[in-house]
């Protein structure tokens, strides 16, 4: 983004000062497989997943000689030794990398190495942490969703919210993804499991749910991401919801409107879905658009017209739920830069950041719950209150925590124990679920020297 608007006063020394800031598309044309691209091809939903970057020898074909070898050799060993996730990049995803590099070979690969949305979609094996790429209590369903479906695919693990889990792919594929047990190809590392029934058959099951379940008011879509849904599907999905007189709020969880805002703007989707906001505005329901941003760059004029285009034909809110990232958004002015592009430019509301989840090989990334603290109150009183994200843990067995809510924490051991006040769907008939305190562990390279020693000792505890 360019500073547009600089202070009308001294602003003293305040820790953090908000300059406003316009947003930018990066030009895709300075990397030699887009030098011919057209605006028009590039605003095309199709063209943009048709050459999508699936593998090494098509991010070569895209960055040709800007980036050394090193760096290509650094992705191939991550892809074979560590990846949880297959690589597929938009090109809308991958143009907003190093924005400003230029065109220097070192340059560009510093700015590669460096760039904060490269570190978490298209990680390097000089990325991962050699000595503890993995906490010991790392787990591939870290928050155990596919133990609590009731249907496949739908997980009951709140009182009166489901998660709906239509189909395992996206646009795109995140390194961190919490879903990495199911969402995606296979990889060198990781035999993803894979969704069984039909999916007419799955999304006949779980309106069935529903439909004998009215404790559930709250129903998230999601996946994988509903953007690869094709939109007849979708939306014939959606108005069987909102058909269901119990459910009052619907959510669409999609990392696809900041990764390929062209699919949410063409015709035929947002025609749809105005016709889907019209039925749930009649019938009192609150539809909601959920997206996934880590960093400002990620924030250009296509998602936020793709973002306003949504609100204008009658979605309710749009919201952001971001993932804190060492190395991406693990500072209080990565996080306010990236809430006031959000907040101010794109009309999306910053709604959480969570903790990166225990998945394997993801170490490097995850933050220590006393570093999210000290975000939380970092970032306190600059946004509006009712657009300052929280900062919360998702527990296991849990759900999700406001980092402060921890009832007991051994810095030393980086373990901190949480209690909940409701049972998920596995636990109805425990009597001590309630009782029970559950363990969430930092990051062991964030631990002092004697945490390290211990876990060094305990590595199968």
């Amino acid at each position: 983004m360019t500073a547009i608007q600089e202070p009308a006063v001294d602003a003293g020394d305040q820790p953090y000062v908000y300059r406003r800031a316009e947003l930018t598309e990066p030009d895709w044309r300075r990397f030699p497989g887009w030098r011919d691209v057209t605006e028009a091809q590039w605003r095309d939903a199709q063209w943009q997943r048709v050459h999508c970057v699936r593998n090494l020898k098509q991010l070569r074909t895209v960055l040709g000689d800007l980036v050394a070898d090193r760096f290509y050799d650094d992705l191939a060993a991550d892809q074979r030794e560590m990846a949880t996730m297959s690589m597929l990049l938009p090109p809308q995803m991958l143009n907003t990398m190093a924005p400003h590099a230029g065109d220097d070979q070192r340059e560009v690969t510093e700015a590669f190495y460096a760039d904060p949305i490269r570190r978490y979609m298209l990680p390097v094996r000089s990325d991962r942490d050699t000595a503890w790429p993995s906490h010991p209590h790392s787990e591939r369903d870290s928050l155990h969703e596919a133990e609590m479906w009731v249907v496949e695919g739908l997980t009951h693990r709140y009182p009166t919210k489901v998660l709906a889990e239509l189909l395992s792919t996206c646009p795109q594929y995140c390194g961190h993804c919490t879903r990495m047990d199911l969402v995606g190809n296979s990889t060198e590392q990781i035999d993803k499991h894979k969704l069984a029934l039909k999916p007419v058959d799955r999304q006949d099951a779980m309106i069935d749910y529903l439909k004998r379940t009215p404790g559930v008011r709250d129903v998230v879509v999601s996946g994988g991401d509903v953007a690869n849904v094709p939109w007849h599907q979708l939306e014939a999905f959606l108005m069987r919801v909102l058909d269901i007189d119990s459910v009052r709020d619907v959510r669409l969880a999609t990392k696809a409107l900041a990764g390929l805002p062209q699919h949410w703007l063409q015709p035929k989707v947002v025609e749809g879905l105005e016709r889907v906001a019209g039925t749930a505005r009649r019938r009192g329901v609150n539809l909601a658009i959920h997206t996934h941003v880590n960093h400002a760059q990620s924030v250009t004029p296509l998602v936020a017209e793709a973002a306003r285009t949504a609100l204008e034909v009658g979605v309710r809110d749009v919201r952001n739920q971001g993932v804190l990232m060492r190395g991406v958004n693990d500072s209080p002015e990565r996080l306010l830069d990236l809430c006031f592009a959000l907040q101010g430019e794109a009309n999306i509301l910053p709604y959480y950041f969570y903790l990166c989840d225990m998945i394997p090989n993801a170490e490097h990334w995850r933050l220590a719950v006393w570093e999210a603290q000290e975000l939380q109150h970092a970032i306190m009183g600059y946004l509006p209150g009712y657009a300052t994200p929280r900062i919360v843990c998702d527990v296991p067995y849990v759900g999700k925590r406001w980092v402060h809510q921890l009832a007991e924490y051994d810095r030393e051991l980086g373990i901190s124990y949480w209690t909940k006040n409701y049972r998920t769907g596995i636990e109805l008939h425990d009597p001590d679920a309630l009782a029970r305190r559950y363990p969430f562990y930092d990051p062991i390279p964030t631990l002092p020297e004697a945490g390290r020693r211990w876990w060094e000792d305990n590595r199968d505890r």
